[in-house]
C-alpha cells in the first residue's frame, strides 16, 4: 500500500499559538479553559494533564479560578465584559482569524445592516459572534433562508464554514432578498481553505482516505464529507488507536489529510501506523 499525504494538513497557526500561549502561563491550576480550547480530545487531554481547569461550554458561569482562558473560537465582547467585571485575568488565545470575523460582523453592523452568520447555530464560535449584534440571522442551510423585510443586509461565515457552501448560500439571500443591498465579507479561514485545496488534488490519486481530527471538530469533518463527495472511501480518525487494519484490506493507494486543531504527534502516530502496515507489521484480524 502507497501513502500520500496532502500538501497542507493538520495544526493550524491558531492552534498552534494558542498552545504556546498557554504553555507560558506558570501555574495551571489558577486557569480555567472557558470552553474546549480546540474540538479535539488529544489536546484537551495534554491540557488535562497539564493541570488546567475547563469549564464546559463558554458563557454558562464565571469560572472560580483568578485566570481563565478564552479559546481559539473566541467569545463576544459581552462575556468578556462580565469575566472582567468578576475581577478576572483573562488569557486571549482567540484565532486572530477568528478575531477578523467578530470585527467584520461589527463593521456590518456599524453601517446599518442586519447581520447574517453563515454557520452552525450552537456553534461556540458563531454564538460569539452573534451575542453582540442587534437581531442577527444565523443560516446553516438553505432551510434557514428566507426573505426579511431589511433593507440592508451584511453577511459573514464561521471561519471553517466550506467556500462552496457560503457562495450557495449567499445566492441563495441575494434571491430571497431582491429589495435588500447585500454586503458579503468572505471570512473563511485561509488554513481551512488550504487544506481542503490540497485534499481535492489529492483525491484523484488514491483509492481511501484517513482523516485525522477530533469527531466533533468542524473542519475535519468537512474534509471527511469532501472526499466521501467525491467517493473516495474515507476513514475518520481522531489518533491511532481507532485505526484497523482490515479497513485496509483492499487498498492501494491512502490518501492522509488532518485537521486544524490535530497535533503533528497525532499526525505522525497516523502515519507511522499506516507505515507499519504497508510494510506488514501490523496484523490483519484472522
Amino acid at each position: 500500500m502507497q501513502i500520500l499525504r496532502a500538501q497542507e494538513l493538520g495544526m493550524c497557526f491558531g492552534v498552534r499559538d494558542a498552545l504556546a500561549v498557554l504553555d507560558r502561563e506558570p501555574a495551571p491550576a489558577d486557569v480555567t479553559i472557558h470552553g474546549e480550547l480546540v474540538h479535539n480530545p488529544e489536546v484537551l487531554a495534554l491540557l488535562d494533564r497539564r493541570g488546567f481547569h475547563r469549564s464546559g461550554e463558554a458563557g454558562r458561569a464565571v469560572p472560580a479560578t483568578p485566570v481563565v482562558a478564552v479559546t481559539a473560537h473566541g467569545i463576544s465582547d459581552r462575556e468578556r465584559a462580565a469575566l472582567l467585571a468578576a475581577g478576572k485575568r483573562l488569557v486571549d488565545t482567540t484565532c486572530p482569524l477568528v478575531r477578523k470575523a467578530h470585527d467584520a460582523a461589527q463593521a456590518l453592523a456599524g453601517e446599518g445592516r442586519r447581520v447574517v452568520v453563515l454557520g452552525k447555530r450552537d456553534h461556540v464560535e458563531v454564538r460569539g459572534l452573534t451575542d453582540d449584534l442587534v437581531a442577527p440571522i444565523v443560516v446553516g442551510g438553505l432551510g434557514d433562508v428566507t426573505t426579511w423585510p431589511d433593507a440592508r443586509l451584511g453577511v459573514v461565515c464561521q471561519t471553517t464554514t466550506q467556500d462552496e457552501v457560503a457562495q450557495e448560500l449567499l445566492a441563495a439571500i441575494r434571491r430571497r432578498n431582491p429589495h435588500a443591498d447585500v454586503r458579503f465579507v468572505d471570512t473563511v479561514c485561509a488554513p481551512t481553505k488550504a487544506r481542503i485545496q490540497a485534499l481535492l488534488e489529492l483525491l484523484p490519486h488514491v483509492d481511501a482516505m484517513v482523516v485525522v481530527g477530533g469527531h466533533d471538530s468542524n473542519n475535519t469533518r468537512q474534509l471527511v464529507l469532501r472526499a466521501e463527495h467525491h467517493g473516495v472511501r474515507t476513514c475518520h480518525v481522531a489518533h491511532a488507536r481507532e485505526l484497523h487494519a482490515d479497513w485496509f484490506a483492499e487498498v492501494r493507494r491512502c490518501g492522509l489529510t488532518a485537521g486544524t486543531s490535530t497535533l503533528p504527534k497525532t499526525v505522525e502516530e497516523v502515519h507511522g501506523w499506516l507505515v507499519r502496515l504497508a510494510a506488514g507489521r501490523v496484523k490483519h484480524s484472522a
